[in-house]
């Protein structure tokens, strides 16, 4: 005998009403039907788009002073080290990037530099000091990856501590499926990145993945967006935070922690891994930041 339909498995939709669920067809909502999460899918909130290029240009390099602004808050500067990186939309094969010296808590937009193929400065700030490592770096991953918009290095406590151990980080927990196979170790250190070839090199192992464990150096992300690139960077930091502290406490018990199943994790890698869900995941952070500065940085 069939089952009745007060038997199956129901929820309630945005609008109230009770409906069917399933094993979660819907990919941002886990267990809502697909016909309906489509409607609630509307409602979420999606980077603007723009008919002009040097209007998308002033507002990408708002956005790129935040971001700075972001990596101050948190942190992420170590003296004059750093940089974030963002592809002109108006010049593609140039990219915007943050003076070198300039406090990233103190950054503007109009303190912000245009750097062409060659590493030259073609616009920009009153300081146009360009940082060799920055160019070295993001040139080659900007080159390589047409798809990359924005890309971020620094030298963050954690992120850089767990480098010194020369692995992957693991998949222990919800938030570091986002990384799951979806990130690199480069197994090389020779000192500053001053060479070409040492960004090359790095821009080969990034491959086509979201992040990169730079070995006794320091993290690197790259996003189809600046909000999703801060938000990896922001998010990778704390899972490398969150495990080695999960290996001292699990240690001084002779234990291991707990890594999560491999196909669980490529499960949730859809949810929480996806371009979008880093920048959805990154909105809080630019709203905060321009709460607390009064959006000064847009100067």
């Amino acid at each position: 005998m069939a089952p009745h339909a007060e038997d199956e498995p129901t929820g309630a939709s945005s609008n109230g009403h009770t409906v069917p669920v399933n094993s979660g067809e819907a990919p941002l909502e886990p267990g809502v039907k697909a016909s309906i999460a489509q409607g609630k899918m509307i409602e979420f909130p999606r980077a603007p788009k723009f008919t002009d290029k040097h209007e998308e240009r002033e507002y990408l390099k708002g956005r790129l002073a935040a971001a700075f602004r972001i990596f101050g808050k948190y942190g992420f500067d170590e003296g004059v080290a750093g940089h974030i990186t963002l592809r002109d939309p108006v010049e593609k094969d140039c990219f915007w990037v943050n003076p070198f010296g300039q406090a990233f808590s103190l950054m503007k937009k109009s303190d912000l530099i245009l750097v062409n193929h060659s590493g030259q400065v073609i616009g920009g700030g009153e300081n146009r000091l360009l940082n060799t490592a920055a160019y070295m770096i993001h040139s080659a991953i900007h080159k390589a990856r047409p798809d990359v918009l924005c890309a971020a290095h620094s030298h963050s406590i954690y992120g850089r501590t767990w480098c010194s151990l020369g692995r992957k980080i693991d998949t222990l927990t919800q938030d570091s499926c986002a990384f799951h196979d979806d990130h690199v170790l480069y197994e090389s250190f020779n000192g500053v990145v001053l060479a070409e070839k040492e960004g090359k090199d790095i821009a080969a192992c990034l491959g086509n993945k979201k992040a990169a464990l730079l070995q006794n150096h320091g993290l690197l992300t790259v996003g189809t967006s600046i909000e999703e690139t801060i938000f990896w960077f922001v998010s990778l930091e704390k899972c490398c935070q969150s495990q080695l502290l999960a290996e001292a406490a699990a240690g001084s018990r002779g234990e291991k922690p707990i890594s999560i199943g491999k196909e669980e994790a490529a499960y949730t890698y859809k949810t929480v891994g996806s371009p979008m869900a880093g920048w959805f995941s990154a909105k809080p952070l630019f709203d905060v930041i321009y709460k607390e500065t009064g959006g000064e940085y847009l100067q």
